[in-house]
């Protein structure tokens, strides 16, 4: 039977060690990104729960963050719009 050089073969071993190595550090990034990703959107509807409620108590405001002032926000009031077909 016909065999590559000793040399050759530890090499080809290391070289999958590393790789495995590396493709387990991917799989744990993944599952941190997934849990990571998973806090954001818990956070993100927390702060829209947050900004309705503060809507229902203070109205439309933008809030400073430095000393929680806030002014109120003129909300445009919406146009009836209507598509005009034309006879061309």
């Amino acid at each position: 039977m016909s065999k590559i050089k000793k040399e050759q073969l530890e090499r080809i071993k290391e070289q999958q060690g590393r790789l495995q190595a590396i493709l387990s550090d991917i799989g744990i990034i993944e599952v941190r990104k997934h849990e990571a990703l998973h806090a954001q959107a818990a956070v993100s509807q927390e702060i829209n729960d947050t900004k309705k409620e503060l809507e229902e108590e203070y109205g439309a405001v933008s809030i400073d963050m430095n000393d929680g002032s806030y002014t109120l926000i003129k909300k445009e009031e919406e146009a009836d719009l209507s598509v005009v077909k034309s006879d061309e």
